[in-house]
């Protein structure tokens, strides 16, 4: 089956239900894509998986898409061994109330790929029991890959080097540049920590103090700078001209 095929008998399989069905980009690897209603996301899966046209008996992977406003995108990708083509199905879970229904006691290998898309995106997968953290540490807060969680990319240890210009640490009169998308130590995160003692250039909120610029002596204009003394070449030895000493002869002198 074309992609075209396989999506337009996903949408034939969910009718009457509003199925829209695209193929993905890719060229030889494109996928048909087929986006379902939140309420028709287990339905979607499960004819996936028992059509015998579509037959998609392999689960690929799961995960999701932060669309800030409009929700996040929840998509499976599934495989068929014995017709060799992929089907990828999505669904928008809105933001206010992030649930959908989880799909293990359809695929079991998706229990893994929900507990990591539950703790980096903050989505709830209802009938799944066993949601425990899974990649961040105890008792991290936030979800790492939805859009308004800011990285501490280069803010939790300071570099000692230049990153951008004006950056070095080794004088100049310049204001340092964080690059951009990173605050200021102390705004990263969905908590910032209390004001403090505001590093240079950190803004009102502080951080980590600044280290105190290093002293280097001005470095003198090109016509004022001191002449290079002489480099003394070392003195050969002197050559000795005396003819070498008479080997000694058997018997002693005549």
């Amino acid at each position: 089956m074309t992609p075209e095929e396989v999506g337009q008998r996903v949408v034939a399989l969910l009718a009457p239900v509003d199925v829209t069905a695209s193929v993905s980009g890719g060229q030889g690897y494109a996928r048909p894509t087929v986006d379902v209603p939140l309420a028709s996301w287990r339905d979607a899966v499960r004819a996936a998986r028992d059509d015998a046209e579509l037959g998609c008996d392999f689960f690929d992977w799961l995960s999701a898409v932060d669309e800030l406003a409009g929700g996040f995108d929840v998509v499976v990708h599934l495989w068929s061994t014995r017709h060799r083509h992929g089907l990828l199905l999505r669904t928008r879970v809105p933001r206010e109330t992030p649930t959908v229904d989880s799909v293990v006691d359809l695929y079991p290998g998706a229990a893994w790929h929900e507990r990591e898309t539950h703790e980096m995106f903050g989505l709830a997968f209802t009938g799944h029991a066993g949601l425990r953290p899974l990649l961040l540490p105890p008792g991290f807060e936030g979800h790492p890959l939805r859009k308004e969680f800011v990285l501490a990319s280069r803010v939790a240890k300071p570099w000692p080097g230049a990153k951008e210009p004006g950056e070095s640490e080794a004088g100049g009169g310049r204001r340092p540049i964080r690059p951009p998308g990173v605050p200021a130590p102390g705004e990263w995160g969905i908590v910032p920590t209390p004001g403090g003692a505001a590093g240079a250039g950190e803004g009102p909120r502080g951080g980590a103090p600044a280290r105190p610029a290093r002293e280097r002596p001005p470095r003198p204009a090109p016509g004022e700078r001191p002449a290079r003394p002489p480099r003394e070449r070392p003195t050969p030895p002197p050559s000795s001209s005396a003819p070498p000493p008479a080997e000694p002869t058997e018997g002693g002198a005549g």
